[in-house]
C-alpha cells in the first residue's frame, strides 16, 4: 500500500494520530521536500517518528517514482507531504502511477494553507482561484497569475497567492552540463511578491494590482509565531515579515464588514487602510 500522509503546516506535532501510526509501521518513509517545507528539520521529524526519513526531491518524485513505489504491492510505503496530500498535482500523478502498477493507495488528510488561511479572518467561501507567484528573472516574468487575479477581482473574490520556494534547484548552466550542484534554498517573501505584483501592473495596467490595492500578508501560518499584516500593495512591498514560509491574499472588493474589522486590527497603518477601503471596497452586494 502507498500511503500519502499530510503533515500539516508547522512542525512535527501536526501529523494526525492515524498518520503517525502508519509512519511508525511503514517499510519506508519518504518526505516530499520541494512543493513546500515544514518549519522544522528532517532530524526533528525522525526523532519524533522514531523512524529514518528519506528526502524525496523533485527529481526523485517526478523521474524516480519507480524507486518510491518499489515493493509497495507487498509492503506499506509512507509518502509524507507538507500540508494536505493533494495540495499539489505532483501527488495526484504519483497515485496514478501507482494505480497503473496495481498498487493500492490511501490518503490521510491534514490542514493546508488553503484552509488555514482562514486564520487571517477572511471567509473561505469568499475566495476564488488560487494562484502561484514564481521568482521573476531578467528574461522570464510570467503573467498568467494576473489573469486569474483579474477574473477573481471581477467577481469580487479574494485571491490566495502561494509564494515560490526554490529547494535543491540547479542553475541553467549546471543543468546543461549535467552537474549535481544545487543552489542555496530561496523562499519568496511577502515584500518580494508585492513588488512583483506592482511590476505586473505596470505592464498589464488593468487595475488589478494597483499600489493602493488592499492585501494581507501571512507568515508561518499554523505555527506559534504566525503573523498577519494588512495594508496596501505599496506598503507590503516594504514590510519585513520574518522567516518563511509566506503567502499573500489580494482582497476582493465585496469583502464583508466582519472581514474588514478583523484584518484592520493588524493593518500597517489603519488610516491608510481606511482610506483605501473607502475608495474601492464596497462590501457585499
Amino acid at each position: 500500500m502507498l500511503y500519502l500522509i499530510g503533515l500539516g503546516l508547522a512542525d512535527e506535532r501536526d501529523i494526525t494520530i492515524k498518520g503517525l501510526e502508519i509512519v511508525r509501521q511503514a517499510e519506508r518513509v519518504y518526505l516530499e521536500a520541494y512543493t513546500s517545507v515544514l518549519l522544522v528539520e528532517k532530524e526533528t521529524l525522525e526523532a519524533f517518528y522514531g523512524r529514518s526519513v528519506i528526502v524525496a526531491d523533485r527529481d526523485m518524485v517526478e523521474c524516480g517514482s519507480d524507486d518510491i513505489l518499489a515493493g509497495a504491492d507487498r509492503v506499506n510505503i509512507a509518502f509524507l507531504v507538507v500540508g494536505d496530500p493533494f495540495g499539489a498535482t505532483t501527488h495526484t500523478d504519483l497515485v496514478l502511477r501507482a494505480r497503473e502498477l496495481g498498487i493500492p493507495t490511501q490518503s490521510v488528510p491534514n490542514a493546508s494553507i488553503l484552509s488555514a488561511i482562514g486564520a487571517t479572518g477572511l471567509q473561505l467561501y469568499h475566495f476564488g482561484q488560487v494562484v502561484s507567484m514564481v521568482f521573476f528573472t531578467e528574461t522570464w516574468k510570467p503573467s498568467s497569475c494576473y489573469d486569474r487575479m483579474r477574473e477573481n477581482a471581477q467577481m469580487g473574490l479574494h485571491t490566495l497567492i502561494l509564494l515560490d520556494i526554490k529547494v535543491r534547484e540547479r542553475s541553467v548552466e549546471d543543468l546543461a552540463r549535467g552537474r549535481q550542484v544545487f543552489q542555496p534554498a530561496r523562499y519568496m517573501t511577502v515584500a518580494q511578491c508585492a513588488g512583483q505584483m506592482l511590476e505586473l501592473e505596470e505592464t498589464r495596467a488593468e487595475g488589478v494590482c494597483t499600489p493602493d490595492a488592499l492585501v494581507v500578508g501571512a507568515a508561518r501560518v499554523g505555527s506559534r509565531d504566525q503573523r498577519f499584516v494588512s495594508g496596501t500593495l505599496k506598503q507590503l512591498a516594504e514590510v519585513d515579515m520574518g522567516p518563511p514560509l509566506h503567502s499573500m491574499v489580494l482582497l476582493g472588493r465585496r469583502m464583508h464588514d466582519l472581514e474588514r474589522s478583523f484584518i484592520r486590527d493588524y493593518a500597517v497603518d489603519r488610516a491608510v487602510f481606511d482610506a483605501a477601503w473607502d475608495r474601492a471596497y464596497d462590501g457585499p452586494s
